[in-house]
């Protein structure tokens, strides 16, 4: 069964945290997202113009509602919006429907743009939240506010401390475990961007999905810590503020604890003619190596391909390569010169190929899959 994530978290109109963070964040990981707001905010990347936090009633309305109907296997919970929702929401995860559910809480107080989201008795009132939760996912300045990490492991939950907030050019992560300590850290270079607008929330919503697929929280912090570097990477400068992650353009890289193809190298004779070619057909060339005979490039989803001048025999492999629009990409190409042993044809298996081969011999099958991609008829 698909992994269900239930956020209660509050909404940011600019996209860049809060529910819409998460949301991205979950689907991204292909888990199910489901949300308790707890409050709507007026707020883009130059900070926040208003709050309206939700009643507590409607909020505990929210969790009833998804819970008696689809189930949640963990918990993320975010900007909070009130003392009264935080020991509402306390008390209600503490029921049996609610109990084996993994809960994940970032203690949000303070917007990247410095904003504050969370008053003082409503802090207080996190002590509940800790008491509940599996693993809490504070800033430094957040944990310092909860007390350090001694006050935040009393509470019996697991503590990821970040380190994006210290000095330095190096990114430290710390994980620590109630009577063990330190029981993992992340080392890694900071990233030069200013669209940081969501981190907080991406990291506790990926570890959280990765909690409900059934990952140990070591494994699913890691996950989620690289899903949230990519995003940063892919940001798509949007705003003049602190602008919102690319979790939309995390693609397989580094995400996945199994096999997972994201890379085929073909032998190639002709380095010019091999790039020219590839470029022709729609692949972006994101290497240039010609003293190496070496080009890569990157397909529409993120998978990439290799030519390499001498590396080994042309025609042994066949490439495949996916289309949503076969006939009228064949039609591009043909109309430009390139040639093709057999044009678009439906076959039995479901889906619909063109057939030709590259300058050094290798074989390429353009296909068509659609709703057959991953659940052809003979399969079903």
């Amino acid at each position: 069964m698909i992994a269900r994530v239930l956020i209660i978290a509050g909404s940011d109109s600019g996209g860049g945290a809060g529910i819409q963070a998460d949301i991205k964040a979950v689907t991204m990981l292909g888990g199910h997202a489901m949300t308790a707001i707890t409050a709507i905010t007026a707020q883009n990347t130059t900070g926040v113009q208003g709050v309206h936090p939700i009643p507590t009633d409607m909020v505990i309305a929210q969790i009833d509602s998804v819970v008696a109907d689809i189930g949640v296997d963990a918990v993320k919970i975010g900007m909070i919006g009130s003392a009264e929702t935080a020991a509402a929401v306390a008390e209600r995860l503490t029921q049996p429907d609610l109990a084996q559910a993994a809960v994940v809480f970032d203690p949000v107080m303070v917007a990247t743009s410095g904003s504050v989201l969370a008053d003082d008795a409503t802090i207080a009132a996190f002590k509940a939240l800790l008491d509940r939760a599996m693993v809490a996912t504070p800033n430094l300045p957040e944990l310092e506010a909860l007390g350090g990490e001694e006050a935040v492991l009393a509470h019996g939950c697991s503590l990821l401390v970040k380190g994006g907030h210290a000095e330095g050019e190096t990114v430290i992560d710390r994980l620590y475990e109630t009577g063990e300590g330190e029981v993992a850290r992340w080392e890694a270079p900071r990233i030069d961007t200013t669209s940081t607008h969501g981190t907080g929330c991406t990291l506790a919503s990926a570890i959280a999905t990765g909690l409900a697929q059934g990952m140990p929280l070591e494994p699913a912090a890691a996950r989620a810590r690289d899903f949230v570097r990519l995003a940063l990477l892919d940001a798509p400068g949007l705003g003049s503020g602190h602008g919102p992650m690319g979790q939309q353009m995390v693609r397989n890289d580094g995400l996945f604890t199994g096999p997972a193809l994201n890379q085929i190298t073909l032998p190639a004779n002709d380095y010019a003619v091999s790039v020219a070619f590839y470029k022709q057909l729609g692949l972006t060339q994101i290497v240039d190596s010609p003293d190496n005979g070496y080009a890569r490039f990157e397909a529409a989803n993120g998978v990439t391909l290799s030519i390499h001048v001498g590396d080994g025999t042309a025609g042994g492999a066949t490439t495949y390569l996916e289309s949503g629009a076969l006939d009228a990409w064949v039609a591009y190409l043909a109309r430009r010169g390139v040639q093709f042993e057999q044009m678009p044809k439906d076959e039995g298996w479901g889906w619909r190929e063109a057939r030709l081969a590259d300058p050094a011999g290798n074989r390429l099958c353009l296909y068509q899959a659609g709703e057959y991609r991953r659940y052809p008829p003979w399969r079903i």
